[in-house]
């Protein structure tokens, strides 16, 4: 009797299953056949997808509890979930990034025909797979760079004295010695402002195998230091490797807050209009805790709604001037920008060129505003393109000259504005009340970005 009823239960939870997965499938992942993509596919798609990365010390893979099991849970919510069987590094870690960047590819790749949302795919990493998650996450191109992620007691850095040894060795090899291979791929180094998307982590706090405050904590810290999305969980106890077990503790719980994060993780629609912000720190958000909520950009997606898709490309301190301190043109966010293929952009540049080791360039300013906007125009979307003007200077605390954004570098905008036919968006006007700036007296503070959305915003609607 008693192997009746144990029958009978597991013939109830596959036909759970069954009913929450319409379809499921392998595909083959890399080259070789050795790396697969094992994929469930939704009865009720959202459009939202997670593609799962197990963990296992960079040495061997936790199919099951870390990958497979789990999609019962994220089908029932509509989510498609791929399990990602990647290849082992053996020291070559370019091998199991290739194979996370296929599978992301090959996800986007497939929008349409799997009923996905492409800005809506997110990754998932356990353990070592957290660390190839993570490592998606910061270092990926922007056309197979994650919406988000999801974080399970991972391993962060590559600083073995701190960190899981055997991941090091098996992701770096040798190159576990060298300093800045270690840094370049400790992951918590490697988190920048606005480019690193949204994460959850959750860990339990007696983990051993994976300190968390080294690992886990630091990648939240980071997070919260450059003012992006990230929420962290750390549970009194379960050790490492919990996974989906519903032996574990605190399973129920975790489950729940993973579900609360992704019911309130919100992204443009798949049909949405694309919006680059391109820009300086006021663009970026400087000097406002979490601006990836209240910085310009932010404020506008908030004003525009969910019908358009909001991207903030600012990068403190740059120029448009290719012989200024530090050129827009050549930062990995210009080409990030480019590769986001937008349908609408608004160019902000031109405050830091007025310091006047960057101006005795002036001559040539003309002609770098024109490269980009020609690379602009060039793109398979053929942007609409808004030259936004610098907004006033009030302080001098950086070498910012006002005098030279109102009088040489504004009329330069209109005047290539003019040229290429397209509409100015008068910021040095329209944001000048002192409150509205931080106390330096050149960014302007949450309010101030506020003012600079609705005007943007405007101009954007009509």
């Amino acid at each position: 009797m008693k192997f009746q009823v144990i029958g009978w239960m597991c013939l109830l939870m596959a036909l759970n299953v069954s009913a929450q997965t319409a379809r499921t499938f392998k595909l083959v992942n890399s080259p070789d056949g050795e790396s697969v993509l094992t994929c469930f596919l939704p009865q009720n798609p959202t459009g939202r997808a997670v593609v799962a990365c197990p963990g296992g010390g960079y040495s061997h893979l936790a199919m099951e509890h870390e990958g497979t099991d789990w999609a019962p849970y994220f089908n029932e919510k509509g989510i498609a979930y791929f399990v990602l069987k990647y290849r082992m590094p053996n020291g070559e870690r370019n091998i199991p990034m290739s194979d996370a960047y296929n599978a992301i590819k090959t996800v986007r790749d497939s929008a349409d025909v799997w009923n996905i949302n492409p800005y809506d795919v997110g990754i998932m990493g356990s353990s070592a797979g957290g660390h190839l998650a993570s490592t998606v996450s910061t270092h990926a191109p922007w056309e197979v760079r994650p919406n988000f992620s999801i974080l399970f007691y991972p391993v962060i850095s590559m600083d073995e004295r701190i960190t899981h040894k055997g991941s090091c060795v098996g992701f770096l090899g040798e190159g576990r010695h060298d300093k800045e291979l270690v840094k370049q791929f400790s992951n918590d180094k490697q988190v920048r402002c606005h480019t690193t998307p949204p994460a959850i982590i959750l860990m339990a706090n007696d983990d051993r195998a994976v300190p968390p405050v080294t690992n886990g904590v630091a990648y939240y810290s980071a997070m919260r230091n450059q003012g992006n999305e990230c929420a962290m969980y750390i549970y009194p106890s379960g050790g490492h490797g919990f996974g989906f077990r519903s032996t574990y503790k605190y399973h129920d719980q975790m489950l729940n807050e993973l579900s609360t994060w992704l019911d309130n993780l919100k992204m443009p629609v798949k049909e949405a209009v694309r919006v680059a912000c391109i820009g300086n720190s006021i663009t970026e958000g400087f000097g406002i805790p979490m601006s990836s909520q209240l910085a310009y950009p932010a404020q506008l997606q908030k004003l525009l709604g969910s019908n358009y898709n909001v991207r903030n490309f600012g990068v403190s301190a740059h120029t448009m001037l290719n012989k200024g301190d530090n050129p827009y043109m050549k930062r990995p966010e210009w080409q990030y920008a480019q590769a986001f293929n937008p349908q609408v952009v608004v160019i902000k540049l031109g405050t830091n060129d007025s310091k006047p080791y960057n101006w005795q360039y002036g001559k040539e300013f003309t002609a770098d505003l024109q490269q980009m906007i020609d690379a602009l125009k060039a793109l398979p979307a053929k942007p609409t393109i808004y030259l936004a003007s610098p907004i006033k200077v009030h302080e001098n605390p950086y070498q910012i000259n006002d005098s030279i954004v109102a009088n040489e570098i504004i009329p330069i905008i209109n005047k290539v504005a003019k040229k290429n036919k397209l509409q100015v968006i008068d910021l040095y006007h329209s944001i000048t009340d002192k409150k509205l700036y931080l106390s330096d007296g050149v960014h302007p503070n949450d309010k101030g970005t506020a003012e600079m959305a609705k005007v943007i915003a405007n101009a954007i609607k009509q």
